[in-house]
């Protein structure tokens, strides 16, 4: 699309702020009025429309994605989309781990069972670790504790954690993200400690080093996109 607009800029409306192009407000895919619930965030989004060309390229607003995320989609189909995120604690990443090479198995444990240790004091949540590829059950409080996690997330915030979680593959790794504990870079590095190990024994093709950009940009996305929800 053609870019219609000189300038973006924010603006206070009901119950929060709004992004304005040319002093009109912006509404998401949906037409949906998009009013964002912190100052940061809006300003973020500002920033992506003003730094758009010729043509406007939605790949590259990120938070004006996931913000269009917390309005037309969230609301909608949340009853979907919180157990589609939950359902991922069941079989975690960080839970299932190499037995060969050791070097691998090192790693693994070193980078992945501070995280779980994490989950286990934080929300309640102990999950099993085991050796291999085959699935194995977890305990059925820490997969409900896990749930309520996620069911008690707003809107805003649930959109940054369906991301993170589908693209780390890790409901832990995603949580530990948007609190915090983690950086964007940490959190790029667990949940892709596997591939790396592979790369750095077999080296890296093209499509694998456009994938884990676009991995790696996804993950900053969400980091920030959370920290400007808080302002």
């Amino acid at each position: 699309m053609k870019r219609f607009y000189k300038a973006a800029g924010v603006g206070e409306t009901e119950g929060g702020f709004r992004v304005e192009l040319d002093g009109r407000p912006v509404r998401s895919p949906a037409k949906a009025p998009l009013v964002f619930p912190s100052l940061p965030l809006a300003q973020g989004v500002a920033d992506e429309w003003a730094a758009q060309g010729d043509r406007i390229d939605a790949h590259a607003m990120p938070l004006m994605q996931l913000s269009s995320t917390a309005v037309d989609l969230i609301p909608a189909k949340r009853p979907e989309i919180v157990p589609a995120i939950s359902a991922y604690a069941e079989t975690d990443l960080l839970c299932y781990r190499a037995e060969h090479p050791q070097p691998l198995v090192e790693r693994q444990a070193q980078l992945w069972q501070p995280l779980l240790d994490w989950a286990a004091l934080t929300y309640d949540a102990p999950l099993r670790v085991c050796a291999g590829l085959m699935p194995r059950p977890q305990p059925e409080e820490a997969l409900a504790a896990l749930r309520r996690v996620v069911e008690r997330t707003d809107d805003w915030h649930l959109s940054a954690l369906q991301t993170a979680t589908g693209v780390c593959g890790s409901i832990i790794v995603a949580l530990a993200l948007l609190e915090g504990r983690l950086s964007a870079e940490e959190a790029f590095e667990v949940s892709q400690l596997d591939e790396t190990y592979q790369i750095e024994q077999w080296g890296e093709d093209a499509e694998a080093t456009k994938r884990r950009a676009n991995v790696r940009a996804e993950i900053v996305a969400c980091r920030r996109f959370a920290d400007l929800l808080r302002g």
